[in-house]
This record gives C-alpha cells, structure tokens and sequence, in this order.
C-alpha cells in the first residue's frame, strides 16, 4: 500500500500526513462516551498501522494522554506528536458542556508541558500549542510565549503553535513567534478561510479541526446552523456516489493551504473509511468552486468576503 499523502508543515520542516488523528475521543467519561483501555490501544495502534503520523492531544482531554502514553509510547519514531498549553494543571474534570479552566502563566505552563512529557512518555513534544486562543493581551501579561521558548531551548519542545480562533488569530499571526496554527475549518464552518490563507502565505503551518464537520448530514442527527447550510446549499446534485462524509472530507482536503486535518473516532472501521477518502484526493476544481458558491449562499463563506 502507498504512503498517505503528505505536506510539509508550514516552515517545520515536518511531513505530516494529510490526515491526523485528533485523540479527544480517548478522553472518556464524564466529558464524553466512555472507551475502554482495550478500545483506546486498539484505535491509536491502527492509526499508527494506517500510515498516519501526526497525533494531537491536549493536557485537558480527561485520560487521552496516558493512554498514548501507555499504548504507543514504544512506536514513537512513528509519529510526531502535539498537544496543548494553557489547561490549568490539577484541575478537576470540567462536567461535559463546560470549558475546563485555562490559566497562561509561566508556572502553570511549564508545569502542564512537564506533566505531558511524564504522561505521553517521551523527552519532547513535536509541538506545543497554546489552547482556546488567548489574546495577545494575555499572552504578553504573563510571560506565556517566553515559557515556551524556555521549553524549547531546552529541547522539550520542538515547534510552537496556537490553537486560535477569530478574532484573535490576526494578532497572533502578527506576532510572528508561532511556528503552526490549528483552526476549525469545514465546507459548514468557513469563517476562517481567509485567516488560514494569510497565515499559509507567511509561511506557518495549518492544521484543521472540524474538518469532518462533527458527522455526515444523514446520520440523523440534528446539528444547527452547519446543517442548516447544508440544507441551504442543495448540494446533493453534486455527490454523485459520494456520501455526504465523503464530500464534506474532501471539500477540507481541497483546501490548498491545509497541511494536515485531525479527525477522532474510537472505531477502526470509521478511520479506514477517512483514510479511503483521502487516498481519493480533492474534490474535482470545478465541483469545488460550485460547492463553495453554493455555500457562499448558504452562509458558509470566509469573514470578509
């Protein structure tokens, strides 16, 4: 079988397969549905056996670190590995609806990095980025980027990132000290198109989240204002055979400045069907520039445009 297709990360240097994996769903109870140990070695063993290598977890994703830690701390070459930065360390598990608590100090910084590398098992992060975008306000207030320059002059870190959302990802950009940027980017969530662009033409990485769009729209479940534009759009004319899943995927592989986009599932059969998808490529152009005028339509279109 051929490699997954991969893109260099910004000005990292780091081939990341286009596909990642996004560990939140080995978090388990009370935050979301639990795992057990078995379901949690199993998924992240066949994510490694898939060929995918980029894996990102975060310090407040209940047991997710440990569970790596645990299950494929010994295939660590394999993989590069990112978290975050920002979760308050000791805290307890924030009930699920609520944002676990976030403190950018130096000492709760340094600490939440250490306590990573004891949990994950390794020396070094691949890449550490700040969680719920705090503003540049905050990051300069408490000494948080120079911590993180710490940890990576001490080779605990490799790369620095952030993990942003409007409005605050321009001034961040602007900063000119982050090396990535994970931002949540589908066809039903373009807001940050042009931001993910602009952050691409400075030479900075791009990791999506979001990029399967929280599920396919016949899955029956009722998901809002993304599935009220799906149904705005009137996109089924151009599935052909493709599933609604398979589309939404491919729409975010489409993207041409998208390094990588992490999608997390706790089921083997779910991750075959992602990798299948990405092994068919983006969208055709032309469908992909329909698609995105009838989203436009819909609302889903870059802020600004």
């Amino acid at each position: 079988m051929p490699e997954l297709p991969r893109r260099e990360l910004g000005r990292t240097g780091l081939q990341v397969t286009m596909l990642g994996y996004g560990a939140m769903e080995l978090r388990g109870a009370p935050r979301a549905r639990p795992t057990t140990e078995e379901q949690a070695e199993t998924i992240l063993n066949a994510v490694l056996d898939a060929g995918i290598n980029y894996i990102d977890t975060s310090i407040d994703y209940g047991v997710s670190e440990e569970r790596i830690g645990r299950y494929i701390s010994h295939r660590r070459s394999a993989y590069y590995l990112a978290s975050k930065c920002g979760c308050l360390v000791g805290a307890q598990t924030t009930p699920a609806g609520q944002v676990s608590p976030h403190v950018f100090t130096r000492d709760n910084i340094i600490a939440g990095v250490e306590q990573s590398l004891v949990r994950m098992k390794t020396d070094y992060l691949d890449l550490v980025q700040f969680h719920l975008s705090p503003s540049r306000q905050t990051l300069e207030e408490n000494g948080a980027v120079d911590a993180v320059m710490e940890l990576k002059e001490a080779g605990k870190v490799r790369f620095i990132g952030m993990s942003g959302t409007l409005p605050h990802l321009k001034d961040h950009i602007a900063m000119g000290v982050f090396d990535v940027f994970q931002v949540p980017y589908s066809a039903m969530e373009r807001e940050h198109e042009a931001v993910i662009s602009a952050a691409a033409e400075a030479g900075l990485g791009i990791v999506i989240r979001g990029g399967a769009a929280k599920g396919a729209p016949s899955d029956g479940k009722q998901r809002g204002l993304q599935w009220e534009r799906w149904q705005k759009a009137r996109l089924d004319d151009l599935l052909g055979d493709m599933t609604p899943m398979e589309f939404i995927l491919r729409f975010t592989f489409s993207n041409p400045d998208l390094d990588t986009t992490i999608v997390g599932t706790a089921n083997p059969a779910h991750l075959q069907g992602n990798v299948e998808i990405l092994r068919k490529g983006p969208l055709p152009v032309d469908m992909y520039a329909e698609a995105k005028r009838r989203l436009a339509a819909a609302g889903s279109a870059p802020v600004g445009k």
